[in-house]
């Protein structure tokens, strides 16, 4: 398919309601014209701030991974090391018209690691960096691979943060994504990336 005929697929964007704009979130009502002209409503999408994920393997070749509460699915998960990048100012998201202000994705994914783990590497790669949920949200998760990693300090969680860090073998972490308790989508992409040979050293 050429460009062109990709052109021909676009919404157009006629009417848009910020129903929640706070600090956290820019939760939006939208109408948009369709291709064939009709006008489509209500859609919502909404902006939340990019972050990291960070398949993280110790000298031994173990995974490690976090336990957490999930309150969108109200449970206990394991999950790789991630979280949210920060920036300057007072939103925590990048703002429609704003693509300055974040700190730079792999230093977030350093900090992570050592934020929730304790652990630091100095062998790193980019994996990928890929749109969260590009059906109704505009964040990006960038994902990274970090090799050889040794326990360097202790954990330094945010106030809301809870989690405890466990090791598992690769055997392990396959029979928990078979087993559905491996519960983050994004995070098992990282899994699967991370096993083949397009990452990039950073």
């Amino acid at each position: 398919m050429s460009d062109d005929n990709r052109d021909d697929l676009k919404w157009e964007e006629v009417k848009v309601e910020h129903i929640i704009t706070d600090e956290w979130i820019d939760f939006r009502r939208l109408a948009y014209r369709m291709p064939d002209g009709t006008v489509f409503e209500p859609y919502y999408s909404y902006s939340r701030k990019d972050y990291v994920i960070i398949v993280a393997t110790d000298e031994d070749g173990d995974y490690l991974c976090v336990r957490q509460f999930r309150q969108g699915i109200r449970e206990v998960t394991t999950e790789f090391p991630a979280g949210g990048i920060e920036r300057n100012g007072g939103l925590e998201y990048r703002d429609r018209e704003d693509n300055d202000g974040s700190e730079e994705a792999l230093n977030a994914a350093k900090r992570e690691l050592r934020e929730e783990t304790g652990y630091t590497s100095d062998e790193w790669s980019h994996l990928l960096t890929v749109p969260s949920n590009a059906t109704i949200a505009d964040n990006y998760a960038h994902i990274y691979m970090a090799r050889n990693c040794r326990l360097t300090a202790d954990q330094k969680l945010d106030d809301t943060e809870f989690l405890n860090v466990e090791k598992h073998s690769e055997n392990e972490i396959k029979e928990l994504i078979r087993s559905g308790k491996f519960q983050q989508a994004m995070h098992i992409t990282a899994y699967l990336l991370s096993k083949n040979d397009l990452s990039v050293t950073v």
